[in-house]
């Protein structure tokens, strides 16, 4: 038999990917490695729908047990692996035991930035969100009337926030920048979601460096901010980010930087060696860029699959992301990154609305808050390479699907 394709790590984009290369034509041998217990599942809903308990666990899963089997994929799951040889082509598991391989995929997604012991991130209740473990341990101690703190301002922080805040919890989300959503949206944005937070009770302290965590018996009972400050709380969670698991692809000797640096077509700096998903950094609009969204990691993935089986061609996204908090549902279209100009457009709906980014006169990305036509106008006039006047973006009377129809003028 064959040499298999070997993937590491059983998420979005793994599964994406091993379904693809089935959808491809490819009838090898193709194994699947997950270091979690259960079979791969989504994770945006973590933080969302899970955490609130509107959604279950076979409801979370990607596929279907049994569709592993029916794609003949062999997935190993609790299969965490200690390290690579790539020039005998080798995955070495962490039971000591080996694997060879014809072509590597690298799926290995990301891990949340914790904060050191040093300043209490080992103390029980201190919580990250990223995988199922994380939200099953947390969601027991989300009980009403109790206090959290929330650190971190980006959306993981917020989504949380509001999920605690509609269970009945006393929440306080502190954010070290000048203002929530500061590296991932404009002032218009982060003013929406602040306004909406405070409806909801929950506290947003900007501009708050916290100096550590404090505790007594190792369990938490609050943060000493940087101001002198205490704030007391009863868990916490920290959403201050997540860093890309490249640490394998690192010990192997292949080109890492904030993540797997890779081509177009996914290839790592080792020619039979791919990476897609939140590890994967690629070429992007002349920058290195890595997006961390479901959309990547299932077209990244796609698009690796293709290319391990010889095709050709850059992958070049349109990148997607979106965000549920109480009755809001935030949809973005395109990357802000680089905008010097945001402008706002009132929605139909009450509450509604959406800000358009621009470089120079040229729109790169929308965020829609409960206002799907605006995304999916704003999404395909981005799609399509063109763009729309400022004065048109900001007008609630202007026809956008004219100029998503690239007949507006």
């Amino acid at each position: 038999m064959p040499d298999p394709i070997i993937i590491i790590g059983a998420g979005q984009a793994g599964v994406s990917l091993a379904a693809r290369l089935r959808a491809l034509g490819y009838d090898g041998p193709l194994l699947m490695l997950g270091e979690e217990p259960v079979p791969p599942y989504q994770r945006p809903p973590l933080s969302k729908k899970y955490m609130s308990g509107e959604l279950d666990l076979p409801r979370l899963l990607i596929r279907p047990e049994s569709w592993y089997g029916e794609q003949d994929i062999e997935l190993r799951l609790s299969a965490p692996v200690a390290a690579l040889s790539p020039r005998e082509r080798r995955v070495i598991l962490g039971d000591g035991s080996e694997l060879r391989y014809a072509k590597l995929a690298l799926t290995t997604g990301a891990r949340p930035r914790r904060l050191p012991a040093s300043v209490g991130g080992d103390l029980a209740g201190v919580f990250t969100i990223r995988n199922l473990a994380d939200v099953d341990s947390l969601t027991p101690a989300v009980v009403p009337g109790k206090a959290l703190l929330v650190v971190g301002g980006g959306y993981i922080g917020l989504e949380a926030a509001a999920v605690a805040a509609a269970k009945g919890l006393r929440v306080i989300l502190v954010e070290m920048a000048p203002r929530i959503l500061q590296r991932v949206a404009c002032q218009l944005t982060a003013d929406y979601f602040r306004e909406l937070h405070g409806r909801h009770g929950v506290v947003i302290r900007e501009s708050a460096g916290l100096r550590e965590l404090l505790g007594a018996g190792g369990r938490l009972t609050g943060a000493l901010m940087a101001d002198g400050s205490l704030i007391e709380a009863d868990l916490a969670v920290i959403g201050i980010g997540i860093t890309p698991n490249d640490d394998l692809a690192q010990g192997a000797g292949l080109a890492v930087e904030n993540g797997i640096l890779v081509d177009g077509s996914c290839r790592s700096s080792v020619e039979e060696i791919f990476a897609a998903g939140d590890c994967a950094n690629f070429p992007w609009h002349g920058q290195r860029t890595r997006l961390e969204s479901v959309q990547n990691a299932i077209e990244q993935a796609e698009h690796a699959a293709a290319a391990m089986l010889g095709a050709s061609g850059d992958y070049d996204p349109v990148p997607w992301f979106w965000s549920d908090q109480y009755d809001v549902k935030l949809q973005i279209a395109g990357l802000s990154r680089g905008y010097d100009d945001a402008v706002l457009r009132s929605g139909k709906r009450e509450g509604s609305q959406s800000v358009w980014y621009f470089a120079g006169d040229r729109l790169i990305a929308v965020d829609s808050k409960n206002d799907a036509l605006a995304y999916a106008f704003g999404k395909k006039i981005i799609e399509a390479g063109r763009s729309i006047p400022k004065a048109v973006a900001a007008d609630p009377a202007a026809d956008l699907k004219s100029w998503a129809m690239g007949t507006g003028r």
